[in-house]
């Protein structure tokens, strides 16, 4: 860090998530500057690079991790590339904010927990923004209350108005239900320990091939069953909705109704068009978490355990989205270090 504590971060990736973060950390975070930008596409990351003070560009995560003024490391390139670029950090001993996926399987998700674990403290923050959302912050705060007793249930609901082109069943379950996995892991403070996928016939708003929508249901080591209705191309909006059963009472969130209006013989509100509007603000939160957390020598938010354990769900899921059965969830024991 400069002399002013300002954080100096290497933003790896600069597609559509890896510039959204390049700005908020440019123009909404307070603390933390854009030191680094990495890509493979050599003119987008340096017409990128120009445009900020004391930016540089490259093309190799590591030569940017080298480089004087970076104190931190925010992955948001492909999943196949977070591996190694995650091992270069540990190298530096940089902190690391990595965008889901930790890693695209469980294999390697569990060589980084391993090479985490030998640093002797932890690096990794996984991007799960939705724990940073208000609504749901405030639901994991009535469950941890107890007031509504035990969790029983929790009905999922996420809705996408259409898929982008080249989007495939198994991406239901690896892009998008695996936000539900690891939500569904932090409010009810329990693993995942089967999952079933049933599909109906599919949705003439679906292109061809594409298995859409699909009702996923997953069982915890708490005794809790979850369900989530994954329906990528409803063509009306982006919903988020979630509701928990408890022994005492419900609660729900994700209705939209902050602002409902009465005109000319109608009553209704807005919906979302796609994550990046429902979820600005838990991206903002998220952001700035990590950069308070790392500038005070601090790792906080979900760990790399959390980033092993979906995508440990994720595999099951392919698997009872492919063979259509019920298929249990491989977890190694939870490392201690993890606690």
């Amino acid at each position: 860090m400069d002399r002013s504590g300002t954080l100096g971060v290497a933003v790896i990736g600069t597609g559509r998530m890896g510039a959204d973060h390049v700005r908020r950390l440019d123009e909404v975070t307070n603390g933390a500057r854009v030191a680094a930008v990495v890509d493979v596409d050599a003119e987008r990351v340096k017409r990128i690079a120009d445009g900020i003070e004391g930016c540089s560009a490259y093309t190799d995560p590591a030569a940017a991790m080298a480089s004087d003024g970076v104190d931190a490391v925010l992955i948001a390139s492909p999943g196949p590339a977070h591996e190694a670029a995650l091992l270069s950090a540990f190298e530096y001993d940089l902190p690391v904010l990595c965008e889901k996926p930790l890693t695209p399987d469980a294999a390697s998700a569990l060589r980084v927990l391993e090479a985490e674990q030998k640093l002797g403290h932890r690096r990794v923050q996984v991007g799960f923004m939705r724990r940073y959302d208000a609504e749901y912050g405030k639901l994991k705060s009535l469950l941890d209350t107890g007031q509504l007793g035990r969790p029983l249930m929790l009905h999922n609901r996420h809705r996408n108005v259409a898929t982008p082109p080249g989007f495939t069943s198994e991406m239901l379950i690896n892009d998008s239900v695996v936000h539900e996995m690891d939500i569904t892991r932090w409010l009810l403070g329990q693993e995942i320990t089967a999952i079933t996928v049933l599909k109906p016939t599919p949705s003439g708003n679906a292109p061809e091939g594409l298995q859409d929508p699909q009702f996923v249901l997953f069982e915890t080591d708490g005794g809790a069953i979850v369900d989530v209705e994954i329906n990528v191309n409803c063509g009306f909006g982006y919903q988020v909705q979630a509701e928990v059963v408890c022994e005492r009472g419900t609660a729900r969130i994700g209705d939209g109704h902050a602002l409902v209006t009465n005109m000319a013989g109608r009553w209704g509100g807005t919906i979302a068009q796609d994550f990046t509007e429902r979820f600005e603000d838990a991206y903002d939160r998220q952001m700035q978490a990590w950069v308070n957390a790392t500038r005070r020598g601090e790792v906080t938010g979900p760990s790399a355990w959390d980033g092993y354990a979906t995508a440990a769900v994720c595999e099951a899921g392919v698997r009872a989205q492919s063979e259509g059965t019920r298929i249990k969830v491989d977890l190694v024991e939870r490392p201690a270090f993890y606690a």
